[in-house]
């Protein structure tokens, strides 16, 4: 593990910049940190139930190394960890690795999918020549985490919430969201079995996920 102020072990020792890039960022789990703090500062269990499957040995050693580069800041006070702007500026490198991910075989939506790892994937799916200079705001409510998401200009914005005030709410895990969202069966149908619950516009609900499509954005 690293230390705050030390430099970070060089795993490969090259001057290629993708080779900078992961000897700072590239161990296993890393940048699954960074997405589950991309929208909102956490304490470390909450991090951890993001992340199934990691120890909690693990997320230690890997917040410090993040911290030790400057991508995660730690309040140890608190007991908070935030991104630094250096750590939020890789949205797009997961925004990228979401994009490149379905280009290539054996994606299964059927694993767990935490709500930040939702909120974005429907960046990188969003049908922008869909939007035609539409505007909305819409809810989603995972019972531990909540965000409001905002279309203008044809690009998202979203942002954590304590609870959303928006014309619809859509409530549920990060898969039933997902399906939601993503999957060939409708809102009514998920909302009558109560894999999702939608409180508010009903019609507005529909008509905003349809601007969603798994797949490459032509």
């Amino acid at each position: 593990m690293t230390k705050q102020g030390k430099s970070p072990r060089i795993r490969y020792d090259e001057g290629c910049l993708a080779a900078h890039a992961l000897n700072l960022i590239g161990d296993r789990w890393a940048l699954l940190v960074v997405r589950e703090l991309m929208f909102a500062p956490k304490r470390f269990q909450m991090i951890r139930n993001g992340l199934p499957g990691i120890t909690a040995s693990v997320l230690a050693g890997r917040l410090e190394q993040l911290a030790a580069v400057g991508v995660v800041d730690h309040a140890e006070r608190l007991g908070i960890y935030a991104l630094t702007d250096a750590g939020r500026s890789l949205l797009p490198v997961l925004e990228a690795l979401c994009r490149w991910a379905l280009t290539v075989p054996g994606h299964d939506p059927s694993r767990f999918i935490s709500p930040s790892a939702l909120m974005i994937s429907m960046g990188v799916n969003l049908m922008r020549d869909r939007t035609g200079g539409r505007e909305a705001l819409a809810g989603f409510d995972f019972g531990s985490e909540a965000f409001e998401m905002r279309l203008s200009g044809g690009r998202l914005q979203t942002t954590v919430v304590t609870s959303p005030e928006a014309p619809f709410v859509l409530s549920g895990t990060g898969n039933t969201l997902a399906a939601a969202v993503y999957g060939s069966t409708p809102l009514a149908d998920l909302a009558s079995t109560g894999a999702v619950r939608a409180e508010g516009d009903f019609a507005a609900a529909e008509g905003f996920l349809l601007l969603f499509k798994l797949g490459l954005q032509t």
